[in-house]
């Protein structure tokens, strides 16, 4: 067993988070083993190797009020385990009434919900449990809000899944084809390297509780900087694009041409919301005009999010053209450009990127 203790007996080192979430780190303190036993509560998680949910998991409940400025307790030991308050990551129970949440035991099969199917891990166990406080307390709303739902859900797709997926072993593409390239640049690698090296000398408990804490520091700031994210950027863009896409048809009668009256981050949206407002036909276009240039851009809609295709791309015999060549070979004044790839074209004025799209949209998809 290895709690994080100094060379005294007598005085236990606690991590504790600071009690908002705006907390980006964990800071150590000293208590003496006697006033920690009356204002501390202890958090159990398994000594050894660490993984990414883990490390996550301990940093998340430890922002909950129940659990703030917990102690962890790092160790395999049973009989300590049954005389912690939460567990995660080890002892073999899933019992949320009792604050148990390993997911290794035969037949575990538990899922976010939500639309989601990924079998979580105890990072994802303690997200679902205590993940809606946590966001509440960052948007200081109520946790039944639509916003803290919508940012919940959105955190989850966009950061939390991954975790549960990697440590579980689940692929995330269905192919038996090798990966195109390496990738060892997510959260779960990251974490996974600040283990004690295999061929240190200097191998100790000590070492590897220190490890853990930078594991969950790590961890952990990369998971309110993704609540910020959602909740300050993600959140006001999804409804910009949602009440463009309700004006879509002012713009163009079929409804394929959308115009981003402010420019904000809209291609995630785009997908979400088509499917939530059940749009169809698809969105082809989407206009905005470019904050430095002051042109107007029109960028044909990719064929989902993880690609690169487009739905409908420009005309063939527009890529690669600009200015007066381009304007000539459209019959569209004030063209400025169009992408190689078709994805992408410029116009000086709106009523330009517009006849483009338009002019795009009756033309046979090349």
């Amino acid at each position: 067993m290895f709690v994080f203790r100094g060379l005294s007996n007598s005085r236990v080192y606690a991590f504790l988070a600071k009690p908002t979430i705006n907390s980006t780190s964990t800071h150590l303190r000293v208590f003496s083993s006697a006033s920690m036993a009356t204002k501390l509560k202890r958090i159990g998680t398994h000594n050894g190797s660490f993984h990414c949910d883990e490390a996550l998991g301990c940093f998340m409940i430890r922002l909950t009020d129940k659990f703030r400025g917990a102690e962890v307790v790092r160790t395999r030991d049973a009989k300590v385990l049954e005389t912690l308050d939460v567990v995660l990551d080890v002892g073999g129970v899933y019992d949320p009434a009792s604050d148990r949440y390993d997911h290794h035991q035969k037949g575990f099969d538990e899922v976010l919900g939500h639309g989601f199917a990924t079998k979580l891990s105890s990072a994802g166990l303690i997200y679902k449990h205590y993940g809606l406080g946590i966001i509440a307390k960052e948007l200081q709303l109520e946790e039944g809000h639509p916003n803290v739902k919508q940012v919940y859900r959105a955190v989850y797709k966009n950061f939390m899944e991954a975790v549960d997926a990697i440590d579980n072993g689940i692929n995330q593409y269905d192919t038996d084809q090798p990966p195109g390239y390496v990738n060892n640049t997510g959260l779960s690698s990251r974490v996974g390297r600040l283990n004690q090296d295999w061929s240190d000398p200097d191998q100790s408990a000590e070492k590897e509780n220190e490890a853990f804490q930078g594991a969950m520091t790590l961890a952990g700031k990369e998971f309110l900087e993704s609540v910020k994210y959602h909740a300050r950027s993600w959140l006001p863009a999804r409804s910009i694009v949602k009440g463009c896409l309700e004006a879509r048809g002012d713009i163009d009668s079929s409804g394929q041409v959308m115009l981003l009256a402010r420019y904000c981050p809209w291609k995630l949206h785009i997908f979400e919301l088509e499917e939530e407002m059940q749009i169809n036909p698809s969105i082809k276009y989407v206009i905005y005009q470019d904050d430095r240039s002051r042109n107007w851009r029109i960028q044909a809609v990719a064929v989902s999010p993880d690609k690169f295709d487009s739905r409908k791309p420009l005309p063939l015999s527009w890529r690669g053209l600009s200015d007066e060549e381009l304007s000539d070979a459209s019959g569209i004044s004030g063209c400025i450009f169009v992408h190689m790839s078709g994805f992408i074209g410029a116009n000086q004025s709106y009523e330009g990127a517009l006849a483009m799209a338009r002019t795009s949209l009756l033309t046979a998809h090349d």
